[in-house]
């Protein structure tokens, strides 16, 4: 079963609007916050030039906030005060793009061809709560666990501003993940060898054991062409393995990821190819004495040094960890944002949740912050 695209954007109109599609809100109306906009495709062209290294001197990051469920994005031209893009309202709300209304773990990365991939999870852990769904979960807790979801959100643009969507089912897509109880925390990253974008994520079968598998796209973003293949289990039974982050360096390709231990900690794990053989490494990387997820990793322009950021979700309330290194084995910690002595800085919003950093040039930044200036 093909993923859809559920969007469009009629002539005329600046404002988010979203096919009517079973289990998806409307947005819009007398009042609404400015939204980026979804269309039904991106106009048909060549590929889009990938900016020069050297212009790529500011820095966008996507976030996802508890109390709103929905995607968020801050800007920052130095890499260490980053300002949200919309006052720290969001750009996309989850009850408008996704089957359970809410997503998370949002991840965004630019491909070969120059365009915008942007990936989250389909799920709302509120929505009880909320009166979204009449149960804590879609499925029982007892046989499919903690949060159990099955689909994923995938979103293309080639300007940041206009956006194609599609909810891919990944248990509908591939008979054989029918009992699939999770599909967390996509990202999404070039193979060189098959020449398309590789996304990975966090899954596990009913109430086993949380681990990571990879699959590939296709051009257009709206849906996965294979069943998904292993791509790291931890070493220890019964421990999951959640949220990981790959980033190329050289000619290896370093994995950063979540072990479900007592005291949890992130981790690293290295490989010469990029759809597995990770080496385990029981070293902890970060700092914190409390609970930690979602790891992101990306350099500093003009440097060869690399910021790992974490979701600090064991702080009261939750933050953004930080942590600096040039040879992968020691790392400074620079604290979280706006922490007394930390250098990174958040200037207009606050409690942000499991973020990816990208680098972008600055008349992309500029652009991205005029559109929700002229509201």
């Amino acid at each position: 079963m093909k993923a859809k695209v559920v969007g469009l954007v009629a002539a005329g109109l600046t404002a988010l609007c979203v096919a009517a599609v079973p289990g998806i809100a409307q947005p819009g109306g007398a009042g609404s916050e400015k939204q980026l906009e979804i269309v039904p495709s991106l106009a048909a062209g060549k590929a889009l030039p990938v900016p020069s290294d050297r212009t790529l001197t500011a820095y966008l990051l996507v976030y996802f906030r508890d109390e709103t469920h929905s995607l968020h994005i801050a800007v920052s031209r130095d890499g260490y005060t980053f300002t949200d893009v919309n006052g720290g309202n969001a750009v996309l709300k989850g009850r408008d793009i996704a089957e359970q209304k809410g997503i998370r773990d949002p991840h965004i990365v630019r491909g070969p061809d120059g365009a915008f991939y942007l990936s989250m999870t389909d799920l709302h852990i509120y929505a009880q709560r909320e009166g979204l769904r009449k149960t804590e979960w879609e499925r029982p807790k007892e046989a499919y666990g903690w949060g159990n979801n099955r689909s994923l959100i995938f979103m293309k643009s080639r300007d940041l501003i206009h956006w194609t969507h599609a909810i891919v089912h990944v248990d509908k897509l591939f008979p054989e993940t029918a009992n699939l109880s999770a599909a967390w925390a996509p990202e999404t990253i070039y193979d060189p060898k098959t020449r398309k974008m590789m996304v990975y994520y966090t899954t596990r079968d009913g109430a086993g054991t949380e681990h990571m598998v990879y699959s590939y796209a296709d051009d257009a973003f709206t849906t996965l062409t294979q069943s998904p293949r292993p791509l790291f289990t931890y070493p220890k039974p019964n421990v999951g393995s959640i949220d990981g982050d790959i980033t190329r360096i050289g000619s290896k390709f370093h994995l950063f990821y979540v072990a479900h231990e007592r005291p949890g900690h992130l981790k690293e794990a290295v490989s010469d190819r990029i759809d597995g053989g990770y080496k385990f490494d029981p070293t902890p990387i970060d700092p914190e004495t409390v609970g930690t997820e979602a790891p992101n990793l990306w350099r500093r322009f003009g440097t060869n040094t690399y910021v790992l950021m974490y979701d600090v979700f064991g702080a009261k309330p939750n933050n953004m960890g930080f942590s600096e290194t040039a040879d992968f084995k020691h790392f400074r910690n620079l604290g979280r944002f706006n922490e007394a002595g930390s250098p990174m800085k958040a200037t207009n919003f606050a409690g942000p949740k499991h973020g990816a950093v990208m680098p972008i040039t600055t008349s992309e930044a500029d652009s991205l912050e005029a559109y929700f200036l002229n509201r």
